[in-house]
Parts: C-alpha cells; sequence; structure tokens
C-alpha cells in the first residue's frame, strides 16, 4: 500500500517543478456554511490541474533507458496533458490515447505539449488495451491514470501542501474518479493529522467508489453520462482502493446541478474558474454542510481546464443539465 515516505519522496522531485498552489479562502462561503473552508487551488497547477503531480513523479522515476523508449498513458484529458508536459519536460516521447469525445480544448493542449494522439470510442472500445498494445509494440513504460503508486505519491503531495500552508484541518474533501488523487491525499493528510476525516466526492451518475466502497469490494459500472469528463471511470483502482477502504471515511455522490453551482459560486463570488470535475468536492461541500458545521474544511479544487464556450454553456443554461 502507497506509504508517506512515497509522498515525501514525490515532493522532494516536484519541489520547484510543479507549482506550489494556494490554499484560497472565502469568508462568504465561510458563512454561508458556518465552517472554516480551505481551497487548495491546483486549478493553478502546472496544465490546469493536481495530474501534473502524478504525471511528473511517474515519469521522473523512470531510468534514462526507460525514458528513451518512451511514455504511453490513457486519459480524459487532464493525465493526458500531465503525461505529455512531464514527458517534455524530460526529453521523451509521449503517446497518448484519449476519446473521441474529449474536450477540445484538453485534445489541442495535450498534442500541444508534443504527444502523439490516438483517438478511441469511450462507449465501445477499452482503452487500457489499446494502450497495453502500444507498450508492447513500442517498449514504452505505460503510466495508468490512478492504479499506478508513482501516480499516487505525486498526487498525495497536493494534500501534504495544504496541511503544511494552513495547519490542523478536521476534514478535507478530495475530487475522486479512480482514486489516485484520493488516495494519495489520504495518505498524506493521515499521516500528518490521523484524527482527520477524509471525504471522496464523485458524480451522482458515476458513483461506483461510493458503491465499492460501502460494498467493500471494487464495483464496475458502466461509462457514467455526466458533465464531470474527468471523472467519467467505470471503477476504482486495485490500488487507490486499498488506501480508500482502510482510511476513507465515506465518498459523496453529487449530482450535476449541483455542480454547476458550484462553479458558478467560484466564478462569481471568488474569480476562480474550475472544469465540473474540479468543482466536484466544493459541490459536496455546500451539499452536505451540516455535517461541517463548525469545522476546519479543506478541499480541493482539482482542474480548470474548460474552454469558454462549455464555461457559458454551463453557466448560461444552453448545455442542459439535470
Amino acid at each position: 500500500m502507497l506509504q508517506f515516505t512515497d509522498i515525501q519522496a514525490a515532493a522532494a522531485r516536484l519541489k520547484g517543478v510543479a507549482h506550489r498552489t494556494p490554499a484560497l479562502t472565502s469568508q462568504t462561503l465561510n458563512d454561508m456554511l458556518g465552517a472554516q473552508v480551505f481551497m487548495k487551488a491546483e486549478n493553478l497547477q502546472r496544465m490546469g490541474a493536481f495530474k501534473f503531480r502524478g504525471g511528473y513523479n511517474s515519469v521522473n522515476v523512470l531510468t534514462d533507458a526507460q525514458r528513451a523508449r518512451g511514455v504511453v498513458a490513457f486519459s480524459s484529458g487532464n493525465h493526458a496533458q500531465a503525461v505529455a508536459l512531464a514527458a517534455r519536460l524530460h526529453g521523451c516521447k509521449a503517446t497518448i490515447v484519449m476519446p473521441h469525445d474529449a474536450p477540445a480544448l484538453k485534445l489541442a493542449a495535450t498534442r500541444g505539449y508534443g504527444a502523439e494522439v490516438i483517438i478511441y470510442d469511450r462507449y465501445k472500445e477499452d482503452r487500457a488495451a489499446i494502450a497495453t498494445a502500444l507498450v508492447e509494440e513500442r517498449g514504452a513504460a505505460l503510466i495508468p491514470p490512478f492504479d499506478h503508486l508513482p501516480v499516487m505519491a505525486g498526487q498525495g503531495t497536493a494534500a501534504l501542501e495544504l496541511i503544511e500552508d494552513v495547519g490542523p484541518l478536521d476534514a478535507l474533501i478530495v475530487c475522486a474518479g479512480g482514486g489516485g488523487f484520493l488516495s494519495g491525499c489520504t495518505v498524506a493528510a493521515k499521516h500528518l493529522l490521523p484524527n482527520i476525516e477524509v471525504f471522496g466526492a464523485e458524480p451522482e451518475r458515476g458513483n461506483d467508489m461510493q458503491q465499492s466502497l460501502r460494498a467493500g469490494k471494487i464495483v464496475s459500472i458502466e461509462v457514467p453520462r455526466t458533465i464531470c469528463d474527468g471523472q467519467q471511470t467505470q471503477a476504482v483502482g486495485k490500488h487507490p482502493f486499498e488506501v480508500i477502504q482502510a482510511l476513507v471515511t465515506d465518498v459523496f455522490a453529487v449530482p450535476d446541478p449541483a455542480t454547476v453551482e458550484a462553479m458558478r459560486f467560484a466564478f462569481e463570488r471568488m474569480k476562480v474558474v474550475l472544469e465540473p470535475s474540479g468543482a466536484n468536492a466544493l459541490a459536496a461541500l455546500m451539499q452536505n454542510k451540516k455535517r461541517f458545521e463548525g469545522k476546519r474544511v479543506g478541499i480541493t479544487l482539482s482542474g480548470g481546464n474548460i474552454g469558454i464556450d462549455r464555461f457559458i454553456a454551463l453557466m448560461t443554461g444552453v448545455e442542459p443539465v439535470d
């Protein structure tokens, strides 16, 4: 299982490379919720999301010989960009398998970082199988988006920084897809603050992690139809679930309209732009405010990679959310 020492080692590798993102506060939000809220602004991270942490750490731990053969990843967008940028920083080739309906902004950014992009249909094809075939064909190193210890360790540095910067917390809410971010942050938080409660937040239509935690085993679902494109995972990863099952208090399932309202609050009251997946933890906190009244709560603003047209469509209701 992931250890705190893995996260410390990742933090050393990331020092001076990843941004030490700020912990934002909002008195309006505190008054509204009756809590003190500290928001780790990973939307301001390099490539616009926390994923840079795990992507860079994973490429950095490879040997020179491995990097010379290149890396392969599969992702709907943010892990794609993270691995593409990390590979460019290390001078190696990246090949990324991305779904045909990935946001155009994320596709363009991944190609912009110099990666080769291979498109697949997420509703008909198996991205892991496509990536595995590329690895076997090219001798490249596979960097999965969440079920990979170096990825988990890198993501956990976000919680490490947050607690170092703001001090003790009673609770931490982390946006969750395949569990790499949640598991890494949980290990860091529980090591530093053994009594902290850690929660995941995922879309209501993609609540495989909530189901898995309550069933005591990994539950797989169909590809969820949700606006949270970064959280359209079908099952939590094996390595992340070991941590989540042992240490996470609960996972909140958030309706898409509540996520849009969290995006709206962040934009209108805090002047912060979040993608839907990046607003999930904030939405979960706003939906469950009675549980956190009187507490010091940390949350992750996990990403801000959204194009202006889609952001406006969600904010104005042109893109229907039900």
